[in-house]
């Protein structure tokens, strides 16, 4: 049996992943070289102006940074936030990081359900065992309906080899 193509997943032997991420044009790595860099512009022009006689551009300078800094570590606090799916043989393991927070949950591959029906627009809910996890945040809207046939067709035919519960050759 031929794998499947997926449009989110990555197939690899056996296993199914889907890797949903913010989409963060620039790292934290590199927010924290620009913030740096505005950092010694600012002070050194507000430096300039202190020699000068201009000795309240210097108190604005670090408030400015001050602001920009804060705002800067909101951005980065959330750009590494995602969503990992990842059906491995009979679980489907679910691993949702926020703010540097990470929750996991597993689910029997026979027994999860996958909200909502292809026409919804809202978050995709997998459920059971008495656990609930949402995703798809970081998918677009009208994209959703697509994840949640995907992570359905993936449940129910896996990565194209036989489940091992079939008993057939």
């Amino acid at each position: 049996m031929p794998t499947p193509v997926f449009r989110f997943a990555t197939v690899q032997g056996q296993s199914i992943s889907w890797l949903l991420r913010r989409n963060c044009s620039v790292t934290p790595a590199q927010l924290g070289w620009l913030y740096a860099s505005l950092c010694a512009l600012s002070l050194g022009i507000a430096m300039l102006f202190w020699v000068l006689g201009a000795v309240l551009v210097l108190p604005f300078a670090w408030l400015e940074l001050a602001a920009l800094g804060v705002a800067f570590l909101a951005y980065a606090r959330h750009a590494a936030d995602g969503e990992t799916i990842q059906l491995r043989g009979r679980q489907l393991v679910v691993e949702l990081e926020s703010a540097g927070h990470r929750q996991r949950a597993e689910f029997d591959r026979e027994r999860v359900r996958v909200e909502p029906s292809v026409a919804d627009r809202s978050l995709i809910e997998l459920s059971g065992q008495g656990r609930r996890v949402n995703v798809g945040r970081f998918v677009r809207p009208e994209l959703r309906p697509v994840l949640a046939q995907e992570i359905r067709r993936a449940l129910r035919e896996g990565a194209g080899q036989p489940r091992g519960d079939s008993g057939g050759d």
